[in-house]
């Protein structure tokens, strides 16, 4: 295989990490209401797991609530039970039509707690760059040993391999200290 195929298959999958933690950050809190912070939950919707904003219209109507309506009235228990079930330390208004979500302000205690997760996401794309890094050294050593290149040309690759880990180690870097300032100002 190529060198170029590896470390563009490297880059391809290393980008997806990169997407599944921008993804993961989404969910994450801030001061303002975000429509990411419930659309992705899961509902037992008539037996088969699908996400809210598949089965109602979510809306910010203001900087501090997110206006949930269901598609379907039926839907209305089977949401409050996923959101109760999400766990996001918000109790839910029901008017019968429609589901308001009213945000508290973020204490500093809370602020923290939030840090502390999204360095956690920031901590498992990191593994898992580095798991890309390792399955493109694996082959890497298997071009090498199969005479497809030569000792100089496989040390270059490892090195080129290791160059692209600490790119994408410092965008990591990036997104957290970006969504780290907005979590933690007031």
């Amino acid at each position: 295989m190529p060198v170029d195929e590896i470390l563009f298959s490297a880059e391809e999958h290393m980008d997806k990490a990169i997407e599944h933690l921008r993804h993961e950050l989404r969910g994450l809190r801030t001061g303002r209401a975000s429509t990411s912070l419930v659309e992705f939950i899961k509902v037992d919707y008539y037996g088969a797991m699908s996400d809210l904003r598949s089965l109602a219209s979510l809306t910010t109507p203001d900087a501090t609530s997110i206006l949930i309506k269901p598609f379907d009235p039926a839907s209305m228990k089977d949401i409050l039970k996923a959101i109760d079930a999400a766990k996001l330390g918000i109790s839910p208004q029901n008017d019968g039509k429609q589901i308001r979500l009213i945000l508290p302000p973020l204490s500093g205690e809370r602020r923290q707690q939030l840090v502390t997760k999204a360095k956690e996401a920031g901590e498992h794309c990191r593994i898992s760059l580095r798991n890309n890094r390792r399955d493109a050294n694996k082959q890497v050593d298997g071009a090498e040993k199969n005479g497809e290149l030569s000792e100089d040309q496989a040390k270059s690759a490892r090195d080129q391999v290791q160059d692209l880990l600490k790119t994408y180690e410092a965008k990591v870097d990036d997104i957290l200290a970006a969504k780290q300032k907005e979590i933690t100002e007031v």
